[in-house]
């Protein structure tokens, strides 16, 4: 009986959700990956395999040293903001098999109160 580690179980659960969503170009899969020390967003337009927009914490858009859920709203705001500015409103969200939990919900809210619908 092979051991299965966390992170096997995280991506069995994204391929399980991945199997009911897709994103398109007037409503793109908002996809979301967490780990240690970041956060990565991004818009994806699954028909044409393209990445609309992205936003991560690596880049310097973020300034605090932890991943927390302040962090996260500010992730959030921001992708909300760039996807206003493509002239989106309405959005897929991809939790990428992670646990909805403060960090996601922080984020996801912050993307809300920007005008995105999911």
């Amino acid at each position: 009986m092979k051991v299965k580690t966390k992170k096997e179980y995280r991506v069995r659960r994204h391929l399980r959700l991945r199997k009911k969503i897709q994103g398109t170009k007037e409503c793109p899969r908002m996809s979301v990956f967490v780990s240690n020390r970041h956060i990565y967003v991004q818009l994806i337009d699954d028909a044409e395999g393209r990445t609309l927009a992205s936003v991560s914490t690596v880049a310097g858009e973020g300034s605090a040293p932890a991943l927390t859920a302040e962090r996260a709203t500010e992730i959030g705001r921001m992708m909300g903001e760039k996807a206003k500015e493509l002239g989106l409103s309405k959005v897929v969200f991809d939790r990428g098999g992670f646990t909805y939990g403060k960090r996601l919900k922080a984020l996801a809210d912050a993307a809300r109160a920007c005008g995105l619908e999911f």
